[in-house]
């Protein structure tokens, strides 16, 4: 065979490609690029996504011709910088982002502890915003644009228990999703999850009891930041359980309440 005859043969369509194809490849290929900070190896893409480098180089030109990829070495890749200057630029202009920060700050400097602010997506929260204290700052598992499954976080059980209203209403909305047992302490079972979204409605506030991770608890609040009657998301605020014990947290929930009055308005935690 020829090299000529090799080249067009390479890039004939591979069985393992037809998963990936066309824009589902180029975006597939995006999303492993944003998982790898230090940059990744053509080989290790196409490991990874299964896919032949023919088809998986294909997708890194196209990405590179946008400034979503750069090659920073020979077959070496990490996402563009034109990619985070949208990222961040789209973030910095989001309403919600621009009005919660402000609060998020204060919590964290007062608390001393990392601030959230997560809406609902599906069965999973997505984290719009994140503050760490000043100094002490704890590394947990959410990241700006990061998922947790709702049934095992405060602000998800926070949102949830203002729409769910029956264990039918909560088997309906986990449809085919597991309560897989991340701690010791996850709520594993609709009857546990129910009662607990219940007193998390009567209370007005929910907590996480290390139920996502270890070691970490967490108490949020549902906030309203349209006046729409559903909370448009939950602020929390989060603490290693040997600094600032569960206890401690829910002690400052009357004081979080007010402050989440103070920076967006009387009304913004809704009704008790």
């Amino acid at each position: 065979m020829t090299s000529r005859q090799e080249s067009v043969a390479s890039d004939q369509p591979h069985p393992d490609d037809e998963r990936l194809v066309g824009a589902d490849r180029v975006l597939a290929v995006l999303v492993e690029l944003a998982g790898h900070p230090d940059g990744v190896t053509l080989d290790e893409l196409a490991q990874t996504l299964n896919g032949t480098k023919p088809t998986i180089h294909r997708a890194l030109v196209s990405l590179r011709k946008a400034g979503l990829a750069d090659q920073i070495g020979r077959g070496h890749y990490l996402l563009g910088d034109e990619f985070l200057r949208l990222a961040f630029r789209n973030h910095e202009a989001r309403p919600d982002a621009t009005r919660i920060e402000p609060l998020l700050r204060a919590l964290a400097d007062e608390f001393g502890e990392t601030a959230h602010y997560a809406v609902l997506n599906g069965t999973d929260v997505v984290y719009r915003a994140k503050v760490d204290p000043p100094a002490g700052a704890i590394r947990l598992t959410s990241t700006i644009g990061g998922r947790n499954p709702a049934y095992r976080t405060a602000v998800g059980k926070a949102l949830l228990s203002r729409s769910i209203t029956s264990e039918a209403a909560l088997r309906d909305w986990l449809g085919t999703t597991t309560l897989e047992r991340r701690t010791p302490r996850t709520l594993t079972t609709v009857p546990a999850l129910f009662e607990d979204l219940a007193r998390s409605r009567d209370r007005g506030y929910a907590v996480d009891d290390q139920e996502n991770e270890a070691s970490v608890n967490c108490v949020a609040i549902p906030v309203h930041l349209s006046g729409s009657a559903m909370p448009t998301g939950a602020v929390s605020v989060s603490g290693l359980t040997f600094r600032t014990p569960l206890a401690t947290l829910v002690e400052a929930v009357p004081r979080i309440r007010a402050m989440i009055e103070e920076h967006l308005g009387t009304g913004a935690c809704g009704p008790l």
